[in-house]
């Protein structure tokens, strides 16, 4: 009797227990958009959305200061279009790879180095640049060697983990009837993965597209060692180019500043978090569109 009590108890804790658990996500990204918006909405109206937003100008000891952070938004995008250029292709096939084609003793050395690849610091992969990819950039292209190329490059490997992790399990949840269905029909191995299996993955293989584009946006310390920072910002205009990203400049000015030049930072991160929120709005559409 005292156990069966005990069971009908627990049953209703057990799920109070686990929607707090599932609630604590948006709780906490909740919490962000309440500190972010309060703290950044107000910079933004005095400052103006559109001398924010299309400024060209970041000066902030200037009287009076300038806040304009468009060469920062470009910057972003730029290297974050240059890592997934670089990134994406090589992590899909990589995690087909894996997934269909590895064999057992090769992939029981490259999942742990992948893993490892995860697990490396920020600090680490920008020391990696500076000393590896930026005399390599500088040597093959031309320019100083710290650009918008050297942080896609170096953003790229660092999304790596991610999606390959991701996009391999997608393709190994797909049950292997679809697969076999494929080869009985005359498909070869090859078609059968790429042509049948990766598309029955869409839905995970993007839902690895979208944490490693998260990745890559708010990547703050290795772009930052890599990309060039200059102290006066100018509209980038190639991808050998120097850059400033919306993070690094967070990073680098948060510290000292105060006043308007602190509440305006606070506003760049709203722009940055509403740059992430239409990403994710944007691959929901498609995979609406695609029925994924």
């Amino acid at each position: 009797m005292g156990q069966r009590s005990l069971s009908h108890y627990m049953e209703p804790a057990a799920k109070i227990l686990f929607i707090l658990s599932a609630s604590a996500a948006i709780i906490a990204v909740g919490l962000i958009c309440v500190f972010l918006f309060m703290q950044g909405l107000p910079a933004i109206w005095n400052i103006g959305v559109f001398n924010f937003l299309l400024g060209t100008d970041w000066r902030p000891t200037w009287n009076p200061p300038l806040f304009g952070i468009l060469p920062m938004i470009v910057g972003s995008l730029y290297v974050t279009a240059g890592a997934i250029l670089f990134g994406v292709p090589i992590g899909i096939f990589a995690a087909a790879f894996m997934a269909k084609f590895c064999p057992a003793p090769l992939y029981k050395i490259l999942k742990p180095a992948i893993n490892l690849l995860a697990g490396i610091p920020s600090v680490v992969y920008g020391y990696f640049g500076m000393t590896v990819l930026v005399p390599f950039v500088r040597e093959i292209f031309g320019g100083t060697g710290n650009s918008i190329l050297t942080a896609s490059l170096l953003l790229g490997m660092m999304i790596l983990p991610t999606i390959i992790t991701i996009s391999e399990s997608a393709i190994r949840a797909i049950p292997s009837e679809i697969y076999e269905g494929a080869i009985a029909l005359g498909a070869s191995h090859e078609n059968a993965t790429f042509r049948v299996v990766l598309p029955a993955a869409k839905s995970g293989v993007m839902a690895s597209i979208i944490l490693g584009i998260g990745r890559a946006v708010g990547e703050t310390m290795a772009v930052r060692m890599v990309a060039g920072n200059q102290a006066v910002l100018r509209m980038p205009h190639e991808f050998l180019s120097g850059t400033r990203t919306l993070t690094a400049n967070i990073v680098l000015e948060l510290g000292y500043a105060y006043g308007d030049h602190r509440a305006s930072l606070i506003a760049t991160g709203v722009v940055l978090f509403v740059f992430v929120m239409l990403i994710n709005t944007l691959f929901s559409l498609l995979k609406k569109k695609d029925g994924v």
